[in-house]
């Protein structure tokens, strides 16, 4: 198994014994990606963590209430039929 450590020593020797130029390319590069991609998923259509947390939860509570509403219903429904199955026919 390699080391991590002795990986992460390797790649501060190559960095540190770059060019200062091929540095400020990487850096440039680096940058420039970061502000790309941002810039990209700005322009999608995202919601945050935040958001959808909150949605998520208004929708847990929106389904507790329609379950609520849905048992309601069908005890009004069998109340009525209840009613209808009692009346006389005229």
């Amino acid at each position: 198994m390699i080391n991590p450590a002795k990986i992460e020593e390797i790649a501060k020797q190559i960095s540190s014994n770059m060019p200062q130029g091929v540095k400020n390319l990487a850096d440039t590069f680096e940058s420039k990606t970061k502000q790309a991609i941002q810039n990209k998923l700005a322009e999608m259509d995202f919601v945050s963590r935040e958001e959808f947390d909150i949605q998520s939860k208004v929708l847990i509570k929106t389904r507790e209430k329609l379950t609520e509403l849905e048992a309601k219903v069908a005890e009004l429904e069998a109340k009525l039929a209840t009613q209808n199955n009692d009346q006389p026919e005229q």
